[in-house]
């Protein structure tokens, strides 16, 4: 028997009971501060779950050995997935922007990887500030690029 028969298949009347139910639990289309604390606390578990599968998707350096790089994924994914949660944006335009972004970073991680010229411009270099125990001046000096004047 087909499937369309047997029922596995959603009815369209059952589509609009679920979009419905969606958007009751995750207060769409609500203003942020008529939200009850059943929809954020939905929607926050769910950026939060959303979040760990970014996470998951990026690649470890993002959270182990944090370059400048790395910090601005970080906290601009924080930033805009908080507002996801608070309701100030749209909450699934918002986690898809998420991933967008850790794909990027992923991409130009990969890019940077293969193009050393790309991951100086995108990483930085690394500056040695202490020494056998001795103070660097002059890489202290906040000159971003010390080498290049």
């Amino acid at each position: 028997m087909p499937a369309w028969k047997s029922g596995l298949l959603m009815e369209p009347s059952d589509m609009n009971t679920f979009s419905e139910l969606l958007h009751t639990l995750l207060g769409i289309g609500t203003e942020p501060k008529a939200l009850t604390f059943l929809q954020v606390s939905v929607r926050g578990v769910i950026v939060f779950i959303a979040t760990l599968i970014m996470m998951r998707l990026s690649s470890k350096r993002s959270l182990a050995e944090k370059s400048a790089f790395d910090a601005v994924l970080i906290v601009i994914i924080g930033s805009m997935l908080a507002r996801a949660i608070n309701g100030s944006e749209a909450f699934f335009p918002t986690l898809g922007t998420g991933f967008v972004l850790v794909f990027l970073h992923r991409l130009f991680g990969v890019a940077a990887y293969y193009s050393h010229a790309f991951g100086i411009l995108v990483k930085g270099k690394p500056v040695v500030l202490v020494q056998d125990g001795t103070l660097q001046r002059k890489n202290i000096s906040g000159n971003t690029f010390p080498n290049m004047i």
